[in-house]
């Protein structure tokens, strides 16, 4: 039997999402356009009025908004209401600049809560359930998020928060987890330390996890299925748009079902702002359809992407998106080579090594140098300089042929790569490239 938590949303037909869609675009551009003077201020340089605005198709006659304009605007210049109607606020974790702050209304939580919640039901939850959060909780939105989510569904929720693996573990054996939400670094890490306690996957009480806030290959995907006997679900979101459960899997594991009444997505050429057809890859840009608090149109994710509304096994009609296939601003240009973390994550997965590495890139006497720190696994480590140097050497080719460049390689003893509890942080660039 196939599970929805809201049945005739996720499988309204393209029609009905279409006219749900038109809308509410029609009253949100009048919204913002009456309620956030920042935003007031792009429309009118560039022409175009709320009158403008009959359908999702006149989307495009809209400005942009970036990551540029939420420093600029910082912290109040896009707040879509009276301070004293916002609740909360959630933050990025900074991972690439100045911190972002967004606002929320309780019809706001309420709206990324059932999100989640649609997202818990579609990787198989149900009120029998429990649920271990293991995502940060505070200013990022992962833990407020699915606990949130876990709530509507009427799980036992587990707020966990990251970190401290012997109580996450001590948890999740003792109270029977079945729905494990954290990073997918981090599930895999608890992976490694259950196999180092004893533990096998037929020990748990797992049967899916739901993983997100940082970029995984399917290799990956496979490797955390494979440790803790599980099904891996991506999900996807931003602080900007919520928060986690603008999109999400189902059992297809084809793609992320975008809640398509509440964000509206479309695949820009990240050059020239053309909007591409469905199909396409290029930079995926939403706009949150009923946001109060902090309403953004055409927000740039910097996120690259295909949207595709193939029909899916699971029932759900809202529009897929593809896992984000690199950032258009997390490409690294090494040697006037364009290189993306995701390239070398998957040659590493390839070559049996786990995903624990970290990317250095420096420039000396005006020449980028490319190191990657990458973690062996204990049946690899030797202290053997020769047999060492030989796997560097051997990865070391597998790199240059993913991404046309030699990274210089350095084989690390197990556990000596920093974990992460949030995002990992695998690029240190120490170049001044402005």
């Amino acid at each position: 039997m196939k599970n929805y938590y809201q049945k005739e949303i996720e499988t309204a037909s393209y029609e009905e999402i279409r006219k749900i869609q038109n809308e509410k675009i029609v009253k949100q551009v009048r919204y913002v356009y009456d309620n956030v003077p920042y935003y007031r201020n792009l429309m009118e340089k560039k022409g175009v009025s709320p009158e403008d605005i009959k359908s999702v198709d006149d989307i495009k006659k809209l400005p942009f908004l970036t990551k540029d304009d939420l420093r600029e605007a910082y912290p109040y210049g896009l707040l879509g209401t009276d301070l004293k109607n916002c609740v909360r606020i959630q933050s990025t974790s900074g991972t690439t600049g100045k911190r972002v702050v967004a606002f929320y209304t309780q019809k706001d939580i309420d709206m990324w809560e059932e999100c989640c919640a649609r997202a818990i039901v579609a990787a198989g939850g149900s009120a029998e359930d429990v649920v271990q959060v293991c995502y940060g909780y505070g200013l990022f939105t992962g833990g407020p998020g699915l606990n949130g989510g876990s709530h509507k569904v009427g799980s036992l929720t587990l707020p966990m928060s990251s970190g401290n693996t012997d109580r996450q573990i001590q948890f999740m054996m003792d109270l029977d987890a079945t729905i494990l939400c954290c990073t997918p670094s981090y599930a895999a890490y608890i992976g490694e330390s259950l196999a180092e306690r004893g533990y096998k996957p037929k020990d748990n009480k797992l049967k899916a996890g739901i993983f997100g806030a940082e970029p995984w290959t399917e290799e990956m995907r496979q490797g955390i299925e494979k440790s803790l006997g599980i099904k891996a679900y991506d999900i996807y979101g931003l602080t900007e748009t919520s928060g986690p459960g603008v999109a999400f899997e189902c059992e297809e594991q084809t793609g992320m079902h975008i809640n398509e009444d509440h964000f509206y997505a479309e695949i820009i050429d990240p050059d020239t702002g053309e909007v591409l057809p469905e199909g396409e890859k290029g930079e995926l840009v939403f706009t949150s359809l009923d946001k109060e608090g902090f309403p953004l149109l055409r927000y740039r994710t910097k996120d690259i992407c295909i949207l595709s509304r193939k029909k899916c096994s699971c029932g759900r009609t809202h529009v897929k998106m593809t896992k984000p296939l690199g950032r258009s601003d997390d490409m690294m240009i090494i040697r006037g080579v364009n290189v993306f973390p995701s390239q070398i994550e998957a040659v590493l997965l390839k070559e049996g090594y786990p995903p624990n590495y970290q990317i250095v890139v420096d420039r000396v006497n005006n020449s980028d140098t490319f190191d990657i720190y990458v973690e062996c696994t204990p049946d690899r480590f030797s202290d053997k300089i020769s047999d060492m140097q030989a796997q560097e050497k051997k990865l070391n080719l597998a790199m240059r042929s993913m991404l046309g460049i030699g990274p210089k390689i350095h084989l690390v003893a197990p556990k000596t790569i920093e974990r992460s509890e949030g995002k990992a942080v695998r690029v240190i660039d120490k170049r001044k490239l402005h």
